[in-house]
């Protein structure tokens, strides 16, 4: 797969997909990246140049789960808690960036792109950063190019649940060019 470096447009949007610890460390999570630490302090990077135009997003369990969200937490229960719940906070690397205007879009599902679209606008530039690529960073990403999104997901801005699962949803993004562009 190739990738290419496309500099960020002045009305560019860095999306800081689900940056929480129950994502961050698979020693403390079932559901924690082993490329996590790699790719966290790429991201604070990223966060401090675009400055005002970020938004970070976070996953949370819903309360009272229906269809197949149901079977989904029968299958992993521990992720079953309240939204306070440490498990489901920005990472300490990130959490400081976020500031009374920070938005934060906080939903029970894998995409974020009907929060995001309230933010952002239908037809927004975005470079999508995040966990796990090969859930909620793909799932925000086909939504988000589907509605008329320009996206670009920076795969060293990235991290999956595996280094191959990472790999394989980069290719299948790839697909959807020119809509989504994996730089």
């Amino acid at each position: 797969m190739q990738t290419t470096h496309v500099p960020a447009p002045a009305d560019d949007w860095l999306i800081v997909i689900d940056a929480q610890a129950i994502f961050a460390d698979p020693q403390t999570s079932q559901w924690g990246s082993p490329m996590w630490a790699e790719v966290v302090p790429r991201i604070r990077d990223a966060v401090e140049q675009y400055g005002d135009r970020v938004v970070f997003t976070r996953f949370v369990a819903d309360p009272a789960p229906e269809g197949s969200w149901a079977a989904y937490y029968e299958a992993w229960p521990f992720a079953q808690l309240p939204d306070a719940d440490p498990l489901y906070a920005l990472v300490p690397e990130l959490a400081g960036f976020v500031t009374d205007g920070t938005p934060v879009v906080t939903m029970p599902t894998f995409g974020k792109w009907s929060g995001l679209a309230e933010i952002v606008g239908p037809t927004a530039q975005l470079t999508l950063a995040g966990v796990s690529t090969d859930c909620c960073v793909l799932s925000t990403a086909l939504a988000a190019a589907d509605a008329g999104a320009t996206v670009h997901v920076a795969s060293d801005l990235c991290a999956g649940s595996t280094p191959q699962n990472h790999t394989r949803a980069l290719a299948a993004m790839e697909l959807y060019g020119p809509q989504i562009t994996i730089t």
